[in-house]
C-alpha cells in the first residue's frame, strides 16, 4: 500500500506538533487519529503494534493517510537481537559486531539495506545509530548495542551508519546524547550518573556525536543521565547546559533534539510526564516522546498547553522548534519512492548479512 495523504482541514495544534507518541494495540485508535488530524508530530512504533511486515505497512499507511501531511514514523532497528525487527526482516549483525569489523563501507551498506526495508514498511525514521561508548563492560545499556569503546571508531561507524540510512531513504537519530556508556544503571529503571569531568566528556563521549553532527544527522535523542560536573540539578534531557550550551552551542547542531521517552524510570520517578515535557522544552528539546503509558498523554498535553499559555516558553524558540520539526518531516517525505515489500528479507540483503558475519 503506497504512502498517501489527504488534504488537512484543521489548523495544526502547536503542542501536538512537538510530541512523538507510542500507543498500545495494532490499529490507529480514535484518539490517536484525532491527534494526527490535529497535527501530531510523530509516532513511535514497537513490536507490540504489528504482527508482521504487512501489518506494519498497513499501519504506517493508515498513519500517513490520517495525518494528511508528512509525519515522522520512527522505530528501533539497530541490528542484533535486542532493538531490532524480527523475521521476515533481515537479521543483521549487532552494532557491536559491525564495529568489530572496522569497516565503515560495510556499515554503510548494511544501514542502506536496513533503510530500504524500513521504508518499504512505511517507516521514515530509525532510532539509530546508538553512539554511546561501551566504556563500562557491565553497562546494561550498551552491551551489544554500541559500536565499541573507542571514541574515534564509534564516531566513524556512527557517521557511516547515518550515511547508509539516508541513502536508503530513512532519517537517522543519533542517540543517546551526551552518552551514558560508563553508567551502571538502566535509565528505563532509574537515573544513571556520569562520574566524569567536563574535560573527559569533551575528549571522549562527545566525539561520536560531533562526528554525527558534522555528517548531517537530522535528529539527536537525549540521554536520561545526570552529569553532576556540568549540571548537578537536572539530567541531560532536562538540562539547558547540556542541550543548549553543548549540543546547540558547542557542537552547532541545527536539527531536531528529541527527548527520549519521558515515562522511563530515570525521569518518571521524579516528574510527571507533563512536568518533564515542560522542563525538556525549556531546556532546548524540540520534541518529546511519550511512548508506554497512554493514560499519561492527555494530562501531559494539558500541562504543556498550560505552560505555553502562561508564557513558560520563549516564542522565538518555540517557533524555531516547530520549524525544525516541519523541516525533518519534509525531508523524510522527500527521500525517494517507497520500495516494494519484496525487498524485506530479500536474498540480496540476507547475503549481505552473511557477508558481514563472515567478517567477525
Amino acid at each position: 500500500m503506497p504512502e498517501t495523504t489527504r488534504p488537512q482541514t484543521q489548523r495544526r495544534d502547536p503542542v501536538l506538533a512537538r510530541l512523538m507518541l507510542g500507543f498500545e494495540g495494532q490499529e490507529v485508535s480514535g484518539q490517536l487519529a484525532e491527534y494526527l488530524e490535529r497535527g501530531l508530530g510523530g509516532v513511535a512504533l514497537y513490536p507490540r503494534n504489528f504482527r508482521d511486515a504487512h501489518d506494519l505497512r498497513e499501519l504506517t499507511a493508515a498513519i500517513h493517510r490520517i495525518a494528511g501531511r508528512p509525519v515522522l514514523i520512527g522505530i528501533d532497528q539497530e541490528g542484533g537481537t535486542r532493538f531490532a525487527l524480527r523475521e521476515p526482516f533481515t537479521t543483521w549483525p549487532s552494532p557491536q559486531e559491525l564495529g568489530s569489523t572496522g569497516d565503515t563501507a560495510l556499515v554503510t551498506r548494511v544501514a542502506t539495506a536496513m533503510a530500504r526495508e524500513l521504508r518499504a514498511a512505511g517507516c521514515n525514521l530509525d532510532f539509530a545509530p546508538m553512539l554511546d561508548l561501551h566504556a563500562n563492560p557491565d553497562s546494561p545499556v550498551t552491551r551489544d548495542r554500541s559500536f565499541g569503546a573507542e571514541p574515534a571508531r564509534v564516531a566513524a561507524m556512527g557517521a557511516a551508519f547515518h550515511r547508509g540510512l539516508r541513502a536508503g531513504g530513512v532519517l537517522s537519530c543519533a542517540k543517546h546524547f551526551p552518552g551514558h556508556g560508563d553508567a551502571a544503571v538502566d535509565p528505563h529503571l532509574d537515573l544513571p550518573v556520569f562520574g566524569g569531568t567536563a574535560g573527559r566528556l569533551e575528549s571522549t563521549e562527545l566525539v561520536p556525536f560531533a562526528a554525527a553532527v558534522a555528517a548531517g544527522v537530522p535528529l539527536v535523542m537525549t540521554a536520561h543521565i545526570l552529569l553532576p560536573q556540568l549540571d548537578p540539578e537536572q539530567p541531560a534531557s532536562l538540562s539547558p547546559k547540556i542541550l543548549e550550551e553543548i549540543l546547540r552551542g558547542r557542537l552547532e547542531f541545527q536539527g531536531v533534539i528529541l527527548a527520549d521517552d519521558l515515562g522511563m524510570g530515570a525521569i518518571g520517578k521524579r516528574h510527571s510526564p507533563g512536568e518533564a515535557a515542560v522542563l525538556t522544552f525549556c531546556a532546548g528539546s524540540d520534541m518529546a516522546m511519550l511512548c508506554h503509558d497512554w493514560s499519561a498523554v492527555e494530562p501531559a498535553i494539558a500541562a504543556i498547553r498550560s505552560a505555553w499559555q502562561r508564557g513558560r516558553f520563549e516564542p522565538t524558540r518555540w517557533r524555531a522548534a516547530l520549524h525544525r520539526i516541519e523541516r525533518a518531516c519534509g525531508t523524510a517525505a522527500s527521500l525517494g519512492p517507497q520500495p516494494p515489500m519484496d525487498v524485506i528479507g530479500c536474498s540480496e540483503h540476507r547475503a549481505l548479512a552473511e557477508e558481514a558475519r563472515a567478517r567477525l
